[in-house]
């Protein structure tokens, strides 16, 4: 039996691992920037890796130290961007064992005792390297009082001391902080590189993966290395001889995106039935609702920006015939109709994930986009009201036979209170009777000389319900101190006189006559107070476009109506006040 120990298997994303400069994929600049650097000797004292997961951040602050203290193969070398990976310097900060190497992680150490220990070893020169390194992963993880306490030394460090950082959230970084580095922002890895990079890996390896399984592979990482080298391990682990694309699907949990297509088509046709039939087939074949909604609004996301820049759809990621499906809908589907699909799309994925059945949520979102798909946007609604033809005009003549008198009044408008004068102001004022009587009333009756002084009372004793009901619904008749006569409006509430008469006694202390007439009243205060933005909507209702909008839309009202002076003081009122005299800095004298 052999006693030699087996050597563990090493995962993709580690054996694959970038060991210098020119392995690093899809980073050019900071490449470029860090090779002139190191020939011109201006390497800084403190740099900062910033990008999204998987990009290479961490893997870039070790070929950093790796070049600052490469001594070369025969231990002659200077610091470098090719460091030459077999010295004991190269071998051991790759094996993490090298003890001037210093790697943190600031998710588990993050207080200001934990840097105070790399404050007091600072000043210590290196062991048995050229320089004394301190890596820092997600920095911004510190605590406050940590970047506080590290301010000075890193502001300041020994000429033998470097500190690299490494975050995916630069913005928790202070600023003082960064001001102090010198910063490399890692970009999303593009799909062409990727796909190589996964083609170059899966050749060492020996495996068979086609190149629509790469694709699938390469969108799924969106951008990461790290994620992209773990999924093409997971697929080819998961495939049997050569992997496919269905293969990486079923893996990831994905919906054929050709058959998303299809479902797409259907709902922009409005098909309800067969979208749902769709979506059920999919479920059945494992798709997740979820996935499928999001594989949708990613496909509405895709056309509309290839309907606005058709190079778009010249992704190495998306099959020729997905591409040319994507064209032809792009050319068909107007940018409105996307737009809308968009954003009932968002609201859909956040109903499936709070709802408790979530092909439920799906389908009754299915129903909706099917339901809306051939609604017309509000510029082409316009069109057609406009173009539709007129509504018959009814009456003929202009008679009003058998109908109420046009301004809207009483029948027989003229039989107001005696002694009226012209408008509605007679209504409301003292009337003749009114007069004669007045000095004979209590005096806490004859302040009320008018009938707009009883309803500023009523206003004053903030009784808006009564306030509402004697604006709406009394049509006044005769008016004295102490006595009031109305005719109700038909909604007028039928315990109105009474209520009124109760409620002017308790707040003036003197018995109030309060009576209803069958006729006589005139307009209320309401309506006297809205004549004209009645005749303003019945002048809106004579334009044959508000006349279609009505016929189109059974029940709808007009809301408000603001004239052309209104909307031009309203943007004027709104709009910022106007600075003179402003001082430029950059004006010159």
């Amino acid at each position: 039996m052999s006693n030699t120990p087996e050597v563990a298997y090493q995962v993709l994303a580690r054996k694959y691992r970038p060991e210098t400069f020119a392995d690093l994929v899809g980073q050019e600049a900071m490449v470029r920037t860090l090779k002139n650097a190191f020939a011109a000797d201006r390497i800084a004292h403190a740099f900062v890796m910033t990008g999204i997961r998987g990009t290479g951040k961490t893997t870039t602050a070790r070929i950093i130290a790796k070049g600052l203290n490469c001594i070369g193969p025969d231990g002659t070398g200077g610091a470098t961007t090719d460091p030459c990976g077999v010295c004991d310097p190269c071998r051991a900060i790759a094996e993490g064992r090298h003890v001037d190497v210093m790697e943190m992680d600031a998710a588990s150490r993050t207080g200001v005792g934990d840097i105070r220990e790399i404050i007091e070893s600072v000043h210590y020169r290196a062991a048995s390297a050229r320089y004394k390194i301190y890596i820092i992963d997600e920095v911004h993880m510190l605590s406050t009082s940590a970047f506080n306490a590290l301010l000075k030394t890193l502001e300041e460090p020994p000429p033998h001391v470097k500190f690299i950082f490494a975050t995916t959230e630069i913005r928790k970084v202070p600023v003082t902080v960064l001001s102090r580095c010198q910063r490399f922002d890692l970009r999303r890895i593009e799909p062409e590189v990727m796909i190589a990079l996964l083609r170059k890996i899966a050749a060492g390896e020996k495996a068979q993966i086609n190149d629509a399984a790469l694709a699938l592979i390469t969108r799924a990482a969106e951008g990461s290395a790290r994620d992209a080298t773990s999924l093409l391990d997971q697929a080819i682990s998961h495939g049997v001889g050569e992997t496919t694309a269905e293969q990486v699907r079923a893996m990831l949990g994905l919906a054929d995106r050709g058959r998303v297509l299809d479902l797409f088509d259907l709902v922009m046709k409005g098909d309800a039935a067969s979208a749902l039939a769709e979506l059920s087939a999919q479920y059945a074949d494992g798709a997740d609702p979820m996935a499928v909604l999001r594989d949708l609004a990613e496909i509405t996301h895709w056309i509309s920006v290839i309907k606005i820049t058709p190079e778009a759809a010249d992704d190495p990621t998306v099959p020729p015939d997905e591409r040319a499906r994507g064209l032809d809908m792009a050319s068909r589907l107007p940018m409105r109709v996307l737009s809308r699909m968009w954003q009932m799309l968002l609201k859909a994925l956040e109903e499936v994930s709070l709802a408790p059945n979530a092909m439920m949520a799906a389908e009754m979102a299915v129903i909706r986009l099917t339901h809306v798909s051939d609604l017309p946007d509000p510029e082409t609604l316009i069109r057609q009201l406009r173009d539709a033809p007129r509504p018959p005009q009814g009456g003929g003549g202009g008679g009003n036979a058998g109908g109420a008198p046009a301004g809207g009044g009483a029948p027989g408008g003229s039989r107001g209170p005696a002694g009226g004068g012209s408008g509605g102001g007679a209504v409301h004022g003292v009337t003749a009777y009114g007069a004669a009587t007045a000095v004979a009333m209590a005096p806490g009756v004859g302040v009320y000389a008018r009938f707009e002084q009883v309803v500023d009372l009523i206003r004053e004793k903030r009784d808006m319900k009564l306030l509402y009901e004697v604006e709406s619904g009394l049509q006044l008749a005769r008016y004295s101190p102490g006595r009031i006569e109305f005719q109700p409006t038909k909604d007028a509430p039928p315990d109105l006189a009474a209520r009124l008469g109760a409620r002017l006694q308790t707040w003036t202390g003197v018995r109030w006559g309060v009576s209803v007439v069958s006729d006589g009243g005139a307009q209320t205060i309401a309506e006297t107070r809205d004549a004209d933005l009645i005749a303003a909507r019945a002048e809106a209702m004579k334009n044959p476009l508000v006349q279609a909008v009505m016929a189109a839309f059974p029940g709808a009202k007009i809301a408000e109506i603001r004239s052309a002076q209104e909307i031009v003081a309203q943007a004027a009122a709104e709009a910022l006040p106007e600075v003179e005299d402003e001082w430029d800095p950059f004006e010159e004298e």
